[in-house]
């Protein structure tokens, strides 16, 4: 098995560089954020993502948002380690569904004012402001229990509240299956995208355009997908049109949140077997470059 922090950093690389509708990856840069930026996000998280096994989730994900706020000075990766902490406190040998409910069983008050020192560092867009918790203020409860009263507005939150069930039943689920019909890494994160993006609209575009922006980023994602996928020409057509629809508000559309979890599916992917190294990613196709 490989250390966790490989996994981690082959699990965010594997990500950014696949090129996924709306996001930075190695053909395409955001105005404000570059490729390599997210590449060496995951380098100098590696590390601490390595040690999250003996560490509290709090203190991990904001060690790992100073890391990367010295390396970058900019916020790449707030819902990746969000998502990545719990998981990867999981220690070697134990079956990672199992072992994240009892990680996100045993999260206290200080993981919460950890997580949310580490939000005001990474000064995420969109959050806005809510009645309950706030992250302006001093947290009151556990840190599960306050991302469970996140969970319908915020997919990251709510792999806190339900057990990562969009990674576990979703996500891993469709790197699977497209790993058995196809030896090319970079469609299976696509679909991936395609698929959690297509089932549940992403939230950081709902909370930067709103609700009905998301939904029909969910639509034209769906579209791809009853169009063939990213690798039959229709399929990629239609990619191509959902693309340039998310890129036209510049990152206003960004799926972020998606991508977070496409992440997530890959780490737990690589961690438990499904993805075996070497691996081929990307093969000459009509995919946008």
């Amino acid at each position: 098995m490989l250390p966790t922090g490989v996994c981690a950093q082959l699990a965010c690389i594997w990500e950014t560089t696949a090129r996924c509708p709306g996001n930075a990856h190695r053909y395409r840069d955001f105005t404000d954020t570059s490729y390599v930026d997210f590449l060496t996000s995951a380098a100098v998280t590696a590390g601490v993502l390595d040690q999250a096994s003996i560490r509290p989730v709090g203190q991990t994900v904001l060690d790992g948002v100073h890391a990367t706020h010295r390396a970058v000075n900019a916020n790449t990766n707030l819902g990746v380690l969000l998502l990545l902490a719990p998981l990867a406190a999981v220690p070697a040998g134990e079956n990672l569904r199992q072992g994240v409910e009892r990680v996100l069983a045993a999260l206290t008050l200080q993981d919460s004012r950890a997580v949310y020192e580490a939000i005001r560092l990474a000064n995420p867009a969109g959050l806005g402001e809510v009645p309950e918790q706030d992250v302006k203020q001093e947290p009151t409860e556990s840190l599960r229990k306050i991302m469970t009263l996140a969970s319908e507005r915020d997919l990251v939150a709510r792999q806190y509240a339900n057990g990562y069930q969009e990674v576990f039943d979703q996500g891993i689920p469709v790197l699977r299956h497209c790993l058995t019909t196809n030896p090319f890494l970079e469609e299976a994160i696509i679909s991936c995208h395609l698929t959690l993006m297509a089932r549940f609209p992403d939230s950081l575009i709902a909370r930067k355009r709103g609700l009905a922006e998301a939904a029909e980023a969910a639509r034209q994602a769906q579209q791809v997908l009853d169009q063939g996928g990213p690798m039959h020409p229709a399929g990629r057509t239609a990619l191509l049109t959902l693309d340039g629809w998310l890129r036209a508000a510049d990152r206003g559309r960004n799926p972020g949140t998606t991508a977070d979890l496409v992440t997530a599916s890959l780490f737990a992917a690589l961690r438990e077997g499904i993805i075996k190294l070497p691996c081929r990613f990307s093969q000459t196709s009509g995919l946008n470059s």
